[in-house]
């Protein structure tokens, strides 16, 4: 085993003012190698964004900019993490759950979503303007 130690005893890390952690199962239980690269960074995202009940409220534009992904990007990876059971959304507020006792896919039920309202009125907007 490796033996550890402080590398910077200056700059150990301290829990203030927010609240955000990821909790150790979800590498060593195989959550991480579950989730695609688009999945990981919402993931994450959501879990620095989230209060101490695991709620945030930012709109998918708002996400989709400070993550650089494409709508299209956001929606697979939500969708993604719905399914495997990692978030709940109810069309404006996630919800980051508790981690289930293995890594699974779940169902996903379907909302008015306003990113995905989006998608659809820009595909047909573009559809449209090619005819």
């Amino acid at each position: 085993m490796i033996s550890k130690r402080i590398l910077n005893p200056k700059r150990v890390r301290r829990i203030t003012g927010g609240f955000s952690y990821i909790p150790h199962r979800f590498l060593t239980d195989g959550f991480l190698v579950s989730l695609d690269q688009k999945e990981i960074l919402l993931y994450l995202f959501l879990i620095l964004a989230s209060d101490r009940y695991g709620l945030s409220y930012y709109s998918y534009d708002m996400i989709c900019s400070f993550l650089q992904l494409t709508l299209d990007q956001y929606i697979e990876a939500r969708d993604g993490l719905v399914k495997k059971d990692l978030i709940s959304f109810d069309g404006r507020i996630f919800q980051v759950l508790a981690l289930p006792r293995k890594p699974r896919h779940a169902r996903i039920t379907q909302n008015e979503d306003p990113a995905v309202i989006a998608r659809l009125i820009r595909q047909s907007l573009r559809e449209a303007g090619n005819d």
